[in-house]
């Protein structure tokens, strides 16, 4: 039978009476320590994964000793910059002894919670209990004030209204001689518009008339004038077929009678030059 289990922050495959290093523990040497990260478990070849840990697993240990490890040399170096340091360092270790693997434990953590998860949920429940009954209480001793307030807003309103009537009634009259007043003053305006526009009519008549005498008395004028004017219209028509002339005819002449006298065309011979003349009489020879 072995574990799996987290120490320190590393994972470790444990077997019952084995000797292991780990981290350096916070208790003294001789002491007994458990271990309850347990990751996984193989009982005689049955495996159990946990979720991430095995639920009733623990591994049961002690410290033998607290001890260092083996020196490590830290050397660092960059080349060309003339850097270079050393450095030593010895890990601090503690020396467990696995004493067995316990099964079906329950978690102290588990039943710690589960008792606050309890306790919690039991205070959860009186608290609203109490809450609700608080609540009753309140607003049973609040119910007659707010039927009070509602009754108070009800008599303020009625009282409200009928103060409104009363002040309605009141100017009520006042109201009256006012539309009354406006309508005269409205009617007196009306009448005095009228009689003004009937006194104003006349005149408006007169000067109608005098535009259409004028009107009537330039179109005679120009009647008139017209009529003087047609005895010379008549007289110059009369003067007219003395002064109309013949129109002159023009002559045409026709192309085809003229002739056009094309220059004569005179054959002229050509002098030949002397070599050809001399060539001509050498071959009569």
């Amino acid at each position: 039978m072995y574990a799996i289990v987290d120490i320190a922050g590393q994972q470790f495959k444990v077997e019952k009476e084995q000797e292991i290093f780990v981290h350096r523990l916070q208790e003294e040497a001789g002491a007994d320590v458990e271990f309850e990260n347990v990751l996984l478990v193989d009982n005689d070849g049955k495996i159990s994964v946990g979720t991430p840990n095995v639920d009733g697993i623990k591994i049961k240990a002690k410290i033998i000793e607290h001890l260092k490890g083996d020196k490590v040399i830290v050397f660092h170096k960059k080349r060309r910059k003339g850097y270079q340091k050393q450095n030593g360092h010895r890990q601090y270790m503690s020396k467990v002894l696995i004493e067995d693997i316990l099964t079906g434990v329950v978690r102290k953590e588990a039943k710690e919670a589960k008792v606050e998860v309890k306790a919690k949920d039991e205070a959860k429940v009186e608290a609203k209990t109490e809450t609700k009954t608080v609540k009753k209480e309140t607003k049973a001793k609040a119910a007659p004030k707010t039927e009070t307030k509602a009754k108070a807003e009800v008599k303020a309103k009625i009282e409200t209204k009928t103060v409104k009537k009363e002040t309605k009634a009141k100017a009520a009259p006042k109201t009256e001689t006012k539309a009354k007043a406006e309508v005269k003053a409205k009617i007196e305006t009306k009448t005095v518009k009228k009689e003004t526009k009937a006194k104003a009519a006349p005149k408006t008549e007169t000067k109608a008339k005098a535009e259409v005498k004028a009107k009537i008395e330039t179109k005679t004028v120009k009647k008139e004038t017209k009529a003087k004017a047609v005895p010379k219209t008549e007289t110059k028509a009369k003067a007219a077929p003395k002064t109309e002339k013949k129109p002159e005819k023009k002559t045409v002449k026709k192309a085809a009678t003229i002739k056009e006298k094309k220059p004569k065309v005179v054959a002229t011979a050509k002098k030949k030059p002397k070599d050809e003349q001399k060539s001509e009489e050498k071959k009569e020879d």
